[in-house]
C-alpha cells in the first residue's frame, strides 16, 4: 500500500488532487479536518485558553478558530511562538491518528493512502510517505484562489505562506509533481496518469 504525502504551496489545487485520488480508491487523510476534531477536545482547549484566555473561544465555548489564526498568523515573534506552541498542542495528536489509521488500513485491500497535510513537511511526517507529490500551481493562480475561494487578503495569504516552507525546498522533497496550471479537466487527466504510476 503506497502512502501519498501531498505537498505545494497554498491554494495549489492539493484539495482538488486528494478528491480525484479518492475516486480512484485511495483514502483521504485530512490533516486539516483532524486538527478541527483535535481542537474540540479538552484537553487541546484547556491548554489554549491557559495560553491566550477566554477570547479565543466562540458563542459556544468552542475554539474559534479565526482567533487563534489571527494569533499565529502575525507577522511578529510572538506570533511564530504562538504558531510554534500550536503545533506543539496538534502536530503529535495528528501524527497519532494517521499512524493508527495507516496501520489499520494497511491490513485491508486499500490501495493507496493520501496525506492531504498544508504542513506535512514542516510537521516531520515525510517518513510516513513513500511518495511525495507536489502540485506545482504559479503563485499568481494560487493568490487569486485563496482571494476567491477563502475570501483570503494578500496580507493573509502572504503571512501563512511565510509560515511554510519555500516552495522550491517543498519541490527538492517530491518523488512525482503534477503540474496544475490549466483547467480543472486537464488536472483530472494528470491525476489519473500519476495514478497509473503508482497502482
Amino acid at each position: 500500500m503506497h502512502v501519498i504525502g501531498l505537498i505545494g504551496g497554498i491554494a495549489s489545487g492539493k484539495s482538488a488532487v486528494a478528491k480525484e485520488l479518492a475516486s480512484l480508491g485511495a483514502v483521504v487523510l485530512d490533516a486539516d479536518a483532524t486538527a478541527h476534531e483535535v481542537l474540540d477536545r479538552p484537553r487541546v482547549q484547556k491548554a489554549l485558553v491557559n495560553r491566550w484566555g477566554k477570547e479565543i473561544l466562540d458563542a459556544d465555548s468552542r475554539i474559534d478558530r479565526s482567533a487563534v489564526a489571527d494569533r499565529v498568523f502575525s507577522k511578529t515573534n510572538e506570533g511564530r511562538e504562538d504558531l510554534d506552541f500550536l503545533e506543539d498542542q496538534l502536530h503529535p495528536v495528528i501524527r497519532e491518528e494517521f499512524e493508527a489509521e495507516i496501520s489499520r488500513l494497511a491490513q485491508t485491500s486499500t490501495p493507496a493512502v493520501v496525506i492531504d497535510a498544508p504542513l506535512l513537511l514542516e510537521a516531520g511526517w515525510r517518513e510516513l510517505c513513500n511518495v511525495l507529490l507536489f502540485v506545482d500551481s504559479p503563485l499568481a493562480e494560487r493568490r487569486s484562489r485563496a482571494e476567491n475561494l477563502r475570501n483570503w487578503s494578500a496580507q493573509e495569504f502572504a503571512a501563512r505562506e511565510a509560515a511554510q516552507l519555500p516552495i522550491e525546498e517543498k519541490r527538492r522533497h517530491a518523488t512525482h509533481v503534477i503540474a496544475n496550471d490549466g483547467s480543472l479537466e486537464s488536472l483530472i487527466t494528470r491525476v489519473h496518469q500519476f495514478w497509473q504510476t503508482v497502482s
